[in-house]
């Protein structure tokens, strides 16, 4: 009795470090040279902490890569580095976020009812240099996850305090150059962090992108993360000019890097005010975070290019909202029967006040609207958790969720307009067995779900006022439509997720895990090439076995290695076939990171994305890809260090991305199927001086 109220007891107090909603067995998780600190603990074989440490030699093209730290995930891009970029894992092809909830410091990054998607996860505003950790869990397996959390979720913390302050520049190729500063004075009891970035890229495109960023972290806490409290503020400001996926038809009239439409790109800028607050006691701990966040993208996009011979087809999506939110948990330790349980509840509560229409344009001037709408989006849950070590080597967590939504909807189409709601209750089970021999054993089951677009769910006639899109299906437009009447779609729609795994520490300083899972859900949703909308389709059905590991042969050396098999079918029957387009099915990385050994440095990485579908019958497949990335420092002095980062190392002219659909070229008489394409970027070199202050 004595050893399971121990083996609780530490659950306990590792929680209170674990995912801002106090559910335990994350951050125990870590990633370090003593892997066994993960077994007793952990609920799956499939979630991990990933620490500043094992970032600092991670070569990045863009600031989302950081969530490659997840086993089997991919992030790429199909237009400007202004815009979201498009994820892949499990078999899904994410889109811009659905699927996949994303965190940081608390406050959600995925947007319900976007106008460029649901699920919409712009990370461009991530200040890699101040990641303390990266906490990844996935599957329906975890209360405290709710909403697009069925392929996985991803929590982010920024450090509160800095070793010392810094500041650093970086000039890269076509027109890179960064500017970051960051320091953390000591303020009465607490730390005050403030840290300024600006940011400029033309990238290798024939009309330059001249992305342009601005962005500002303030934050000022007390105590611990655990213990004590914090306000933080966080600003944010873009503008770019984007190349498009092209059709690879016209990459001959255009070449590789060109545009078929100079003038499509974006703004945005997200401003955030949000406040943390955390206790912990002999026997417990409580969390709570609550956030202001004002957010608003305008994105101009031409898919199709000139089905409209007169204007062409180019569209504005436009997004403008204010979101409030709050979420509080509370874990407690006791004796139930003699047997040991630690208990957690907890409430998310979030309101969304947007503002999101389509706009039909011509080189940023509008010319008509497709759809303009306000939307007002709540959703309540409440959440419980209870873990009960049975036996020394045999625990369970039983999980139960419930989620209320509330969708209120006024159209400029008044048949359009409405009110909706909806609730679904998710359960979730883990049993854990070991460890035995520093290995664990782990089977799961869980209940999850995604929304879908509020304007979805009271939709009733097809808005689309371009010519042949009604008698086309009402291509463009939200939800599935005969003529001009259209059915609304489910508000939330359920996942039901399965799994097994293994994890073992059996070899001194490797962890590695193995695990088979499976995930069906009662309505895919589905992107939309030419108008940018997420659409609900048919069920499906995905499964796969991931198995990843990391290595610690020595204090300064770090070898982490994944690979990922997956498959992805709609399970209903349908002539046209039933693959899920765009599915990833083969993902793998490696990567060495020489931790810093006077002077020394340096960071390797291979990562590869596979072959996949890109229609439901099979018939046309994307090309894989392989990128080599490499970073090297120097420390000149103790107070300065230069780092060069080589990306696309073998200069490999491959694909970011391939969809698959009809577009039509100037002087075609009708549109062509054919695969569009956003190319990987060419070799690039940059160049950082850090000056540490």
């Amino acid at each position: 009795m004595k050893k399971k109220i121990f083996v609780l007891t530490v659950s306990l107090l590792l929680t209170q470090r674990s995912f801002g909603a106090g559910i335990p067995t994350l951050d125990e998780v870590s990633v370090t040279a003593k892997a066994t600190d993960q077994l007793g603990v952990a609920s799956t074989s499939s979630e991990g902490t990933v620490t500043a440490k094992q970032l600092e030699n991670r070569p990045l093209l863009r600031p989302a890569e950081v969530l490659e730290v997840v086993p089997g995930l991919i992030v790429s891009q199909h237009s400007g580095d202004g815009k979201a970029n498009q994820y892949y894992l499990r078999g899904f092809n994410l889109d811009h976020g659905t699927d996949f909830t994303t965190s940081l410091m608390g406050m959600p990054v995925n947007m319900p009812t976007h106008a460029h998607g649901q699920g919409y996860t712009d990370l461009n505003f991530l200040i890699p240099e101040l990641v303390e950790r990266v906490q990844y869990r996935k599957g329906t397996y975890y209360a405290g996850d709710g909403d697009f959390s069925a392929a996985g979720s991803v929590r982010i913390d920024y450090v509160r305090k800095l070793d010392a302050p810094f500041a650093q520049v970086t000039a890269g190729s076509d027109g890179y150059a960064r500017a970051l500063a960051a320091e953390s004075p000591a303020v009465k009891e607490g730390n005050l962090l403030i840290a300024a970035e600006g940011y400029h890229n033309d990238g290798p495109w024939t009309v330059p992108e001249h992305l342009r960023k601005d962005n500002m972290v303030l934050r000022y806490g007390q105590g611990q993360r655990d213990d004590g409290w914090g306000v933080s503020l966080l600003g944010y400001d873009a503008k770019w000019t984007a190349t498009d996926q092209i059709a690879q038809r016209a990459m001959a009239m255009v070449g590789r890097y060109g545009s078929l439409d100079p003038t499509t790109g974006g703004n945005t800028h997200r401003y955030s005010l949000s406040g943390d607050w955390a206790e912990t006691g002999n026997n417990g701990s409580s969390h709570a975070n609550v956030y202001l966040i004002d957010y608003d993208l305008k994105l101009w996009s031409n898919f199709t290019y000139a089905t409209d011979p007169v204007h062409g087809d180019q569209f504005l999506q436009a997004d403008k909202r204010t979101i409030v939110g709050a979420k509080a948990s509370h874990n407690w330790l006791q004796d139930m029967q003699g047997i040991p349980v630690i208990t957690t509840i907890g409430t998310d509560v979030r309101h969304d006040d947007i503002d999101v229409g389509i706009f039909l344009t011509e080189n940023r001037n509008t010319l008509g609207t497709v759809r303009n709408d306000k939307v007002r989006q709540t959703s309540v849950s409440l959440w419980g958790e209870m873990q009960l070590q049975w036996q020394e080597k045999f625990r369970s967590i039983l999980g139960l969720r419930g989620d209320s939504y509330q969708f209120d909807v006024n159209s400029n189409t008044a048949a359009n307009s409405g009110n909706k709601k909806d609730a679904i209750v998710s359960p979730k089970l883990s049993l854990v067995f070991g460890p035995w021999d520093k290995t664990e054993y782990y089977l799961n089951a869980g209940r999850g779900f995604h929304s879908n677009d509020a304007r979805g769910t009271t939709i009733n006639v097809n808005p689309d006022p371009r010519p042949g899109t009604r008698a086309a299906g009402c291509t463009g437009s939200i939800g599935t439509c005969t003529g001009d009447a259209m059915s609304a779609v489910k508000p939330l729609v359920p996942a039901t997720g399965y799994e097994v795994g293994v994890r073992s520490a059996l070899l001194n300083g490797l962890q590695t895990s193995l695990t088979l899972w499976r995930l069906d859900i009662d309505s895919e949703l589905i992107f939309t090439g030419d108008a940018g909308t997420t659409e609900a389709s048919r069920p499906s059905r995905r499964q796969g076995v991931e198995w990843a590991n990391y290595w610690t042969p020595a204090a300064w050396l770090l070898i982490d290695g994944d690979v990922s098999l997956s498959s992805a079918h709609f399970t209903d029957n349908d002539p046209v076939g039933n693959r899920i387009p765009d599915a990833i099915e083969q993902a793998a990385s490696i990567g060495v990171s020489l931790q810093e050994s006077d002077p020394w440095s340096a960071g390797l990485r291979v990562r590869y994305f596979g072959p996949r579908p890109l229609i439901e019958d099979n018939s046309v497949r994307s090309k894989s890809s392989t990128l080599v990335n490499m970073q090297v420092g120097y420390r000149i002095s103790k107070p300065v260090k230069v780092s060069l980062e080589i990306l696309n190392l073998f200069n490999e002219q491959v694909s970011d991305i391939d969809y698959y659909y009809a577009s039509q070229l100037p002087g075609e008489a009708a549109p062509v199927n054919d695969i569009h394409s956003h190319p990987a970027e060419p070799r690039a070199v940059r160049v950082t001086v850090r000056l540490a202050l």
